[in-house]
């Protein structure tokens, strides 16, 4: 098996700077600045038409900038733009294979590109292959035959072949059901052990359950890029939720004196009182807002609980506010 040219080790696997491209006078990407770790599951999300495509053309090769730079492991896109995309694996939104053939023989088809020496050698890494997306049961079945769910890890196991540094995946659990969906996280989680992952989706729940950092573009600009536990947490602080019944209100002036508590929204409810406590600290908040409402006879606790921040929310504000509104 030949040696490929071993990695540049660089914290960064891809760093793009003031990256642009424009098609006449319509600027698809402007002044792109993007950061991406080794070893990170990296979501790059926008509507249609934010620039996404056009990112990924770019990192490709598929398309030269109108303006800045980028690097792949410390290279340079157009200036060693083949060298660059030795490290880098990718699935097309929707691949297309020979479906005569089995897994195992388009893999080893695509092997071919990449390894020459010894047959059992080039065999268990296609084994390696095949175990790591999940196929070795169905390795020697007709693609023909696979569901949909099938086909993307046989495309993420043809895009990972010659293990780059970088694994480039669009909309890779697009149009899956639950099972296949759930199947290709899976995958994409083991991945990130053997290399980079960099992938568009606009399945938001998908970013949810596998990505570490997100960036988020509209208009062909960066609106926001940061880690996911961040862009969840709430500019204003963390908050709970409370229903509760009895009276109410000294409770809650009690609560809003509190140093830690940094406001108390009442929300709509037809039967009941229902509560956003803002707080500023949130080891407080779990050890002591219970117990605060609790020890007011008046009041009965009908529910209680943290509120979870969901990306969609988040998305959809960035997206329709701009970057400097408050979340």
């Amino acid at each position: 098996m030949s040696m490929r040219p071993l990695p540049i080790p660089t914290a960064l696997v891809v760093e793009t700077a003031g990256l642009s491209k424009s098609y006449g006078s319509v600027q698809a990407l402007k002044s792109l600045d993007l950061k991406v770790a080794r070893h990170s599951i990296f979501a790059l999300l926008g509507p249609n038409g934010a620039g996404k495509t056009t990112t990924l053309k770019l990192l490709l090769g598929l398309i030269r900038p109108t303006a800045g730079s980028a690097h792949i492991n410390g290279l340079d896109i157009v200036r060693n733009g083949l060298e660059a995309r030795r490290h880098i694996g990718y699935l097309a939104q929707n691949p297309r294979f020979y479906e005569q053939l089995t897994a195992r023989e388009m893999l080893r088809f695509r092997a071919g590109f990449f390894y020459h020496g010894p047959r059992a050698q080039v065999e268990a890494h296609l084994n390696e292959t095949l175990a790591l997306v999940g196929l070795t049961d169905k390795a020697n079945r007709p693609i023909k035959g696979f569901s949909g769910g099938e086909m993307q890890r046989l495309g993420i196991g043809l895009a990972q072949i010659n293990n780059p540094e970088l694994l480039i995946l669009d909309e890779p659990a697009a149009n899956l059901d639950p099972q296949g969906r759930r199947d290709v996280l899976n995958v994409m989680a083991q991945l990130r052990e053997r290399a980079t992952i960099l992938y568009c989706t606009h399945i938001l729940d998908d970013v949810q359950q596998v990505s570490d950092t997100v960036a988020i573009l509209n208009q062909g600009e960066l609106v926001a890029q940061m880690p996911l536990s961040e862009l969840l947490q709430s500019r204003e602080g963390n908050s709970y939720i409370l229903v509760l019944s009895g009276e109410t209100q000294p409770v809650q002036a009690r609560l809003a004196a509190l140093p830690w508590v940094s406001s108390i929204q009442v929300l709509p409810s037809a039967e009941h009182t229902t509560w956003r406590v803002i707080v500023s600290d949130d080891a407080a908040a779990q050890a002591d807002l219970l117990r605060q409402v609790l020890a007011d006879p008046q009041v009965n606790v009908l529910d209680f609980g943290q509120q979870k921040r969901e990306l969609e929310d988040v998305f959809l504000r960035l997206v329709e506010r701009g970057v400097n509104e408050p979340l």
